[in-house]
């Protein structure tokens, strides 16, 4: 097959061409030229701007386009309207952010969808990141009328993870010591950018359309299972606090940011982490085993200058601060 992959450089991208490619596919990458040049020396690349500057893909034809880095309607309006006479097949990557809210679990694909009262908006927000995705979605549904496989990922985790939203963890607890960590037995849920990738081409090369939520794994995975498996890959000496949400909401610690990977099961956030995987596992979907994402996600890290911060979690003097805070109050 012939595809054209917007964006194809950055983490899942990335996964995608070197899928892609290792299925024997022909793949033609379209972005501005500002990252991974020395990736993939024998793939076709055009450079150009989506926004504005789509030219250089007139008057040629594939059989099928991957979105990956689509945020704004009007953009990605404009893309799929130019490919709709040449490919046959449009992925849109969009994100389980898409549904209106999380307070029950279970969410399926037909799930009540965000929206937002100004949806000319293009500035990304925590509140209309959601709800821009949607309009997305429905722009390359009305330029591929059942041609559009729209995919709602969840974390998306892995080596070459930009976000460092799940590295955050191996990371910190090969450094060994007290760890301070969330409730333990709280879900968290996560893939691979390996097998999202990997199920994307598949599914591609399938002709399947439709809405799949693409979340993992197909069981429930605790932060105690997260945390342990990090250290048994490891080898160090890490313990854990395992401190409570009352703990960590009086003393401003916010999850999915501080405490990365990890939402509390209650309230508005009860479902975040039980997105129903059902129909995408019913179709192909496949994850590979944890032990195997924390190895290969610590041995890339591990690989960086020592010297680079980590984009997510605690910092080493705010961990500290609020560990001594915890047995504080353990003692109070």
């Amino acid at each position: 097959m012939k595809l054209l992959i917007i964006g194809g450089t950055i983490f899942l991208g990335r996964a995608l061409v070197e899928s892609a490619v290792g299925r024997g596919h022909e793949v033609t990458l379209f972005n501005r030229g500002k990252h991974g040049s020395d990736l993939f020396p024998g793939t076709e690349r055009i450079t150009g701007d989506r926004d504005g500057g789509l030219d250089a893909l007139e008057g040629r034809s594939w059989d099928a386009v991957i979105d990956t880095c689509g945020y704004f309607p009007r953009v990605v309006k404009e893309s799929a309207e130019l490919l709709k006479d040449s490919a046959g097949h449009y992925t849109f990557i969009s994100s389980i952010s898409a549904y209106a809210g999380f307070s029950q679990p279970n969410i399926v694909e037909s799930s009540p969808l965000g929206t937002m009262e100004d949806e000319t908006q293009e500035e990304v927000t925590g509140e209309n990141y959601g709800p821009l995705k949607v309009l997305c979605e429905q722009a390359t549904e009305r330029a591929f009328p059942g041609r559009t496989l729209n995919i709602r990922p969840g974390l998306i985790v892995g080596p070459h993870d930009p976000s460092d939203r799940f590295t955050y963890w191996p990371v910190r607890v090969a450094r060994g010591g007290e760890v301070l960590a969330p409730p333990s037995e709280d879900a968290i849920q996560i893939i691979d950018v390996r097998d999202l990738a990997e199920w994307n081409i598949r599914m591609i090369e399938q002709n399947r359309v439709g809405i799949y939520n693409a979340v993992g794994p197909d069981y429930r995975l605790t932060m105690r299972e997260l945390l342990e498996t990090c250290r048994e890959i490891s080898g160090s000496d890490a313990h854990f606090a395992w401190t409570s949400k009352e703990f960590l909401d009086a003393n401003g610690v916010q999850g999915w940011v501080d405490l990365p990977c990890w939402m509390a099961e209650e309230g508005d956030d009860a479902g975040f982490s039980n997105v129903s995987y059902d129909k995408a596992v019913s179709d192909g979907l496949t994850f590979r085993p944890l032990v195997e994402i924390v190895r290969d996600t610590l041995a890339w890290a591990s690989a960086r200058p020592a010297d680079a911060p980590l984009r997510a979690g605690l910092k080493p003097e705010r961990e500290q601060e609020l560990l001594a805070l915890w047995h504080s109050s353990l003692r109070a």
